[in-house]
C-alpha cells in the first residue's frame, strides 16, 4: 500500500516529507518547518506544534485550544506565496485553508521563524516574549531582544 501524500502539499509522500520532521529530523528551513506545523495540525500532532514553537513562548500555549482546533477542523490546504531567509530568522507566508462547523475558512499569514542550534521555531505572534528591549533575547542568541528577534514579532 502505498504512502500517504503529505497534508502540507508538497506533492511527496508524508513518510519522505513532514512525516521526517514530526519523527524528529530538524528542519532544513523556516518554510519546511512551517509546512511541517500545517501538516501537524492537520494529523493532530500537538505535541509537535508545542515543540517547533520557541520554547521561550511555550509556557504561553494553550495545549488544550490547540488540540480542539486540529480536531474540530478538516484540513483543506496549503499555498505557500513567499519564504525569505534572513540569515538566523525567516518570514513565510501562506494560506491556509480549513472547515469547521462554522463554514470553510482561509487564513493568510506572514510568520517569522529563528534558528538556533540547527533547529528553526516558530515566533508566535500572540504568545508575547517577556523580555525588554536591551534584555537579552529570549530565543539565546545571545544577542539583545532589539538587535534580535523584537522585529520579527
Amino acid at each position: 500500500m502505498p504512502s500517504p501524500s503529505c497534508p502540507c502539499a508538497s506533492g511527496e509522500t508524508l513518510e519522505n516529507c513532514c512525516g521526517r520532521l514530526h519523527a524528529g529530523q530538524p528542519a532544513a528551513s523556516a518554510e519546511a518547518l512551517m509546512r511541517s506545523r500545517y501538516s501537524a495540525y492537520a494529523l493532530g500532532r500537538v505535541d509537535y506544534l508545542l515543540a517547533s514553537t520557541l520554547p521561550a513562548q511555550r509556557p504561553g500555549l494553550d495545549r488544550a485550544a490547540i488540540a480542539a482546533w486540529s480536531a474540530q477542523s478538516t484540513w483543506l490546504g496549503l499555498e505557500v506565496e513567499r519564504h525569505e531567509p534572513l540569515d538566523d530568522h525567516a518570514f513565510v507566508t501562506f494560506t491556509a485553508r480549513w472547515h469547521d462547523g462554522q463554514g470553510e475558512h482561509a487564513h493568510r499569514e506572514r510568520s517569522a521563524f529563528v534558528r538556533r542550534d540547527g533547529h528553526w521555531y516558530f515566533l508566535d505572534p500572540t504568545v508575547p516574549l517577556k523580555a525588554g528591549r536591551n534584555d537579552p533575547c529570549p530565543c539565546g542568541s545571545g544577542q539583545k531582544f532589539k538587535k534580535c528577534c523584537a522585529a520579527f514579532l
